[in-house]
């Protein structure tokens, strides 16, 4: 199964990848912008980590889409932990306990996040994310 990366690699020539997701020709889909509001890899494509061929673990249908949208922050984790397939809420991240005792920072005075709920709260303030009406507007992603 490795035999592609190795030919790669020995003929430093990219791999040619096959297409997992599909996304019809009229959805404008943007990775950048997912992974910049704090979207992790896993929350799409799945425990990547423990796959041995890549499949693909979501129906990407357009329900599924706007059920995100409208609940992003069930999603978002700490930018440091995009890639990190076996991050928990629990972990937390990118506070430092410090962070929470700081006068003027606005996580000052607040436990430290630890569920989903809190910390998605957190990071949608934080990294501005757009609130549902506008991310479920057609033309966010039908262009």
């Amino acid at each position: 199964m490795l035999a592609p990366v190795r030919e790669s690699y020995k003929k430093n020539l990219p791999i040619e990848w096959n297409r997992v997701n599909n996304l019809p020709h009229y959805v404008y889909f943007n990775h950048s912008i997912h992974v910049a509001k704090g979207v992790g890899c896993q929350s799409c494509h799945g425990r990547l980590d423990e796959m041995n061929l890549t499949y693909q673990t979501s129906t990407l249908l357009m329900e599924w889409c706007i059920a995100c949208h409208r609940e992003p922050e069930r999603h978002l984790r700490p930018r440091t932990e995009i890639t990190n397939m076996t991050w928990t809420p629990a972990q937390g991240g990118k506070w430092h306990p410090d962070d929470f005792l700081k006068p003027g920072n606005p996580l000052a005075g607040q436990d430290r996040p630890t569920s989903q709920r809190e910390i998605g709260a957190i990071l949608k303030k934080e990294n501005q994310v757009r609130d549902a009406i506008t991310l479920t507007n057609c033309s966010m992603c039908h262009r």
